[in-house]
């Protein structure tokens, strides 16, 4: 019966249509807009839960609550999923993806990019990362209070739910933006938290847009046509 959608294909046409393809693209290379292979020889950094396949040796292992130090225990402790790393070791072509959102696939060269937890699929070890916290505890309500912070080079993979926009900040012309929205902004930036009771109001929304991210400064800021919900308290 024929479906409803349209023209069936055959079997042999589906698998010849979506089968892995080596583009010769490097490290990185992304296999579609929403699944991105690693050809991996050694060590990457890669979010927790995000492999989808293997090819290969390779073994996983989860970063340690220490491995960035004493001065990030506290942050690592309580940051919740959302910001889980995980070591994939050994050789062979890794496939990566994350509840079926877009992957862009930077190169930073000696650059600070800060990026929503929740959006870090993978870099390079050769890239430092630091958890960040916001100053405010009131955007862990909005999801927006653990960060990562890349500087220096090396290749990162973050995601986004539909296509993203990127804001120019510049000084006189600030930008403000709904944390379950922001994506990443420029290392040079330090954004604040703020809450607008009357914008809430206006919605008519209880939450979400009653806190925001206000940046001020030179820079920019990425974000998506979408409010996530990063952080969900418990049995919420």
């Amino acid at each position: 019966m024929p479906s409803a959608a349209g023209p069936a294909e055959s079997l042999r046409d589906f698998v010849t249509r979506t089968a892995e393809r080596d583009r010769g693209h490097g490290v990185f290379e992304l296999e579609t807009p929403r699944f991105l292979e690693v050809n991996l020889d050694g060590r990457m950094n890669i979010k927790a839960g995000s492999m989808v396949a293997y090819e290969g040796q390779i073994k996983f292992t989860r970063e340690g609550i220490m491995d960035q130090g004493v001065g990030n225990l506290f942050k690592k402790a309580i940051s919740g999923e959302g910001m889980r790393i995980s070591y994939a070791d050994g050789r062979g072509q890794l496939y990566l993806a994350d509840a079926g959102k877009k992957i862009i696939v930077l190169a930073l060269n000696q650059e600070s990019l800060v990026v929503n937890g929740n959006d870090v699929l993978a870099f390079q070890p050769t890239l430092p990362h630091k958890i960040t916290m916001m100053k405010r505890l009131v955007g862990f309500a909005a999801g927006g209070l653990f960060n990562v912070r890349f500087d220096g080079t090396g290749l990162l993979a973050i995601t986004s739910h539909y296509e993203p926009i990127t804001l120019r900040v510049q000084p006189g012309r600030p930008v403000t933006t709904d944390p379950n929205a922001t994506i990443a902004w420029s290392g040079s930036l330090n954004p604040q938290l703020k809450t607008d009771v009357s914008f809430k109001t206006f919605l008519g929304r209880g939450s979400g847009e009653s806190i925001q991210m206000h940046f001020e400064g030179d820079g920019f800021v990425v974000v998506q046509p979408y409010e996530e919900v990063y952080f969900q308290h418990a049995g919420g």
